[in-house]
């Protein structure tokens, strides 16, 4: 659909419309189709709505980041377990006083001296149209899937606030007469990237998830060419290198990572479920499942960040974990299961052996699975045979940010 309707040439006024939507379109069909839950559902109320807003007021002033002057902008994830953002924190520590930190607080708990536009964020989403002609899109995906998208409605709300945010960063850029972006999550900061490439600033984006060919913020067959895209992608290991067409012009770098603990002495009995909202009723069935058929295993089921306890019925012999670090527990354990969250891949190099449930989204990990690092298990009795990853670095290098970091242009 996207090379028949030509999405990637399209544009409304100066803006790229489809590769802003693009991921957004993808949460949506999997979402109506019943596949898959929310991904990481957003829940306040009018209480922490009105503290939000109080927040965006006063941070006009204490967090305004047109004030000082840096070199560099980094832009991290908003999750931060124990207080830490892990993605970007040795970067960060690189990089000292010469960067900005621009860390949004509506999804999340800025880093402490952060500054952010979260009031301009919201603003600028605050007025849009009611609907824009979708080029034939949510026809075309009917067609293709029976499930119905409202694109226009999404490019209504989307198109005018990239626009307009797109506008406020180039200023921001231009202020600091910054040198590199480095952001987190470049599919959902488009307008960031987008202002970067206006003004020939390089965008170096890390990596913070699973890419494969079957996630739609990286994944662009044929590599062509999509607008307002990072140069580079700084990879955990070699493995996402080469895993999924990325667009075309985007080099990859293994940069590592330093956030993986080592792996500690294993329990033999220790399984541990790796849940997410897209798939955690589902989940939570397969755990119960292997409670039955392997009474002899103590089975754990880990809550994602995004989650909380009160959404599942938890079965008997199956141990609900939301306290601690999901990395600790994986340490200590022997087994783990889930579908296609990150956490598969750390616990491979932290010496689980995986079995990768039968489950939509169980597609992410079919490259790990084909080199026999995982185990697609489509029956309980298969969870003993799951297997070790006999070549972890792949995913997960030695740490290079000391010298990918070095690399800065003056």
């Amino acid at each position: 659909m996207e090379k028949d309707l030509d999405l990637l040439e399209w544009r409304i006024q100066d803006a790229h419309p489809w590769p802003i939507i693009r991921m957004r379109v993808f949460h949506e069909l999997t979402r109506r189709s019943g596949i898959h839950g929310a991904p990481h559902p957003v829940r306040r109320s009018p209480y922490d709505k009105a503290r939000l807003v109080g927040r965006h007021i006063a941070g006009l002033v204490t967090r305004n980041p047109f004030l000082g002057r840096y070199d560099a902008l980094v832009v991290p994830h908003p999750r931060k377990p124990g207080g830490v953002e892990i993605y970007t924190d040795e970067l960060r520590a690189e990089l000292g006083s010469s960067a900005l930190i621009l860390d949004s607080g509506i999804n999340g708990t800025p880093l402490p001296g952060s500054k952010n536009l979260d009031f301009f964020t919201s603003a600028a989403g605050a007025i849009h149209q009611k609907h824009l002609d979708d080029r034939g899109i949510s026809a075309a995906l009917q067609k293709l899937t029976g499930v119905q998208v409202p694109v226009g409605a999404l490019l209504a709300r989307e198109v005018p606030k990239h626009q307009r945010l797109r506008a406020l960063y180039r200023a921001l850029l231009r202020r600091h007469q910054i040198k590199t972006v480095y952001v987190v999550v470049a599919y959902f900061h488009q307008h960031i990237v987008g202002a970067a490439r206006d003004l020939g600033i390089r965008v170096v984006e890390l990596q913070h998830g699973a890419i494969s060919p079957f996630h739609l913020g990286y994944s662009y067959p044929g590599r062509p060419v999509v607008a307002d895209q990072p140069d580079e992608l700084w990879c955990f290991g070699s493995y996402w290198t080469d895993v999924a067409d990325l667009p075309a012009g985007m080099k990859t770098e293994v940069v590592g990572a330093t956030f993986l603990p080592p792996a500690g002495p294993k329990d033999p009995q220790r399984v541990v479920f790796l849940s997410q909202g897209t798939i955690g009723a589902e989940l939570l069935h397969v755990a119960e499942a292997v409670v039955k058929e392997h009474p002899e295993l103590e089975v754990h089921y880990r809550l994602h960040p995004s989650e909380r306890a009160s959404d599942y019925t938890i079965p008997a012999g199956v141990h609900l974990s939301t306290d601690g670090d999901t990395l600790d527990l994986l340490t200590r354990a022997t087994y783990q299961v889930g579908v296609s969250t990150t956490a598969l891949f750390e616990g491979m190099a932290l010496g689980c052996r995986t079995a990768v449930a039968n489950l939509p989204g169980h597609e992410y990990l079919e490259p790990a699975i084909a080199r026999g690092h995982a185990l697609l298990m489509s029956n309980p009795k298969q969870l003993t045979d799951a297997p070790l990853c006999t070549d972890p670095s792949a995913y997960y290098a030695p740490s290079d940010f000391l010298r990918l970091a070095a690399d800065q242009p003056e």
